[in-house]
């Protein structure tokens, strides 16, 4: 699984820079160059938001509010030009989980996201689509803070469709993949699988394919 990573920095060489070192470190990377732009996305999920804080309209404050109040969980990095106690309080008080000062080796902000992600994320064991936080190792779903209880097999076919997130699946994939080789039977036993699924869990974009599957947007 690829870990996305949202960068806010508002100097175009320094953002391209950025970009490139983590991409190379195989994390899905998003830029923007201004506030604006960032906080048209904070209802997205990236694992790791990247903050500047000084930015030609909406400073780096004001978008971790945003970010904080939509999805408090997310970890915030800070980055800044300005090397001061006070910054670094702020933006603790306000929810960061790390603070770097410019100018800074690009291989410091990719061991620092790394270390993030291996504390909150763990290796593989989390897996996030919108407001839902899934935790495969321990087979719990959250929406937000909420628990959702799921059974086993649905539990199985909401990781299913996370691991594969717009690759359209037919009902014979996902009836080998949950069920292995404990059901004979009607492949439509998927169909009420999927509802039971959709019911406790609406937020999921799970679209019907007409005499094939379905697929999670």
């Amino acid at each position: 699984m690829k870990y996305a990573i949202y960068l806010v920095e508002d100097e175009i060489k320094l953002n391209n820079l950025l970009k490139r070192y983590l991409e190379k470190e195989g994390y899905l990377v998003t830029s923007f160059l201004d506030g604006s732009s960032a906080l048209n996305k904070i209802n997205d999920t990236p694992h790791i938001w990247i903050l500047d804080i000084m930015l030609p309209d909406i400073d780096g404050y004001e978008l971790i509010k945003k970010i904080k109040e939509v999805h408090p969980e997310i970890p915030v990095v800070f980055m800044s030009a300005r090397d001061s106690d006070i910054d670094r309080l702020l933006g603790l008080k306000l929810g960061s989980d790390d603070y770097i000062s410019k100018p800074f080796l690009p291989q410091e902000l990719v061991i620092r996201c790394t270390n993030i992600i291996k504390r909150i994320y763990g290796t593989n064991d989390y897996l996030i689509y919108g407001d839902y936080k899934i935790n495969i190792n321990k087979r719990i779903v959250f929406q937000d803070h909420t628990e959702i209880k799921l059974t086993t097999k649905e539990f199985d076919l909401l990781v299913l469709f996370m691991q594969n997130i717009n690759k359209s699946l037919t009902r014979e994939e996902i009836l080998h993949k949950v069920w292995e080789n404990d059901y004979f039977g009607s492949d439509r036993v998927v169909d009420d699988l999927v509802r039971r699924l959709k019911k406790k869990c609406q937020n999921l974009k799970i679209e019907a394919i007409y005499g094939y599957g379905y697929r999670l947007l």
